[in-house]
């Protein structure tokens, strides 16, 4: 879902992604804690911890899985997220030199791609419901208001907005041009505006 305005340059993507949801199973699956930046809480509906010992100790252990999955989380969020390859077996060349973090994948494919296609489902119901106040609307308000504000028209920028079932209530800046949010942050408006104009003000 994309949105742009022609009379400014601004130009917002909303959706959920596949790939940083296989991502996050992976991570929350691993019990990896503190990893990626900025670093993410626990998905919802939670995922079961398994003991990765004995299916990443030939290949480094625990310690390698953790630095190769947040290697792989920085490098997601490097380019845009829609671009992102998922890693598909059975050779999983997204991963590539990933050793650790590979024998993972592997071994929880099946389970991890479908708690990412039942998220990607669930995400689609939920923004069905949202009606005409969609995140795009809002956020093409908001830079109306600071055009009002600045009194000129805003500067070319895009956003890319990923909805993610997320424990906690916040969205998550990473410059220059991405936001994660929390998929029900939408719903209450004002917490929705406390954590995305800061961005559109410093943008526009």
């Amino acid at each position: 879902m994309s949105y742009s305005e022609p009379g400014y340059g601004a130009h917002f993507t909303v959706d959920t992604s596949e790939v940083l949801l296989v991502a996050l199973y992976l991570r929350d699956c691993a019990g990896l804690r503190g990893v990626g930046r900025p670093a993410l809480p626990p998905v919802i509906p939670p995922v079961r911890v398994v003991d990765t010992r004995r299916l990443t100790g030939p290949v480094g252990g625990p310690a390698a899985l953790r630095v190769e999955w947040d290697a792989w989380w920085h490098g997601l969020l490097r380019h845009r997220i829609s671009d992102a390859l998922l890693p598909m077996p059975p050779l999983f060349e997204a991963l590539d030199g990933m050793d650790a973090l590979k024998a993972l994948l592997r071994a929880h494919v099946g389970a991890a791609m479908e708690w990412a296609e039942e998220r990607c489902a669930e995400y689609a119901l939920h923004v069905g419901a949202r009606g005409v106040e969609t995140v795009e609307y809002l956020l093409a308000r908001m830079v109306q208001e600071r055009e009002l504000e600045l009194g000129r028209a805003a500067r070319r920028f895009t956003l890319e907005v990923i909805e993610l079932p997320l424990g906690v209530h916040r969205a998550w800046w990473v410059e220059p041009d991405k936001l994660l949010m929390c998929q029900e942050l939408f719903d209450d408006e004002r917490s929705f505006r406390s954590y995305v104009e800061p961005v559109v003000r410093m943008l526009a």
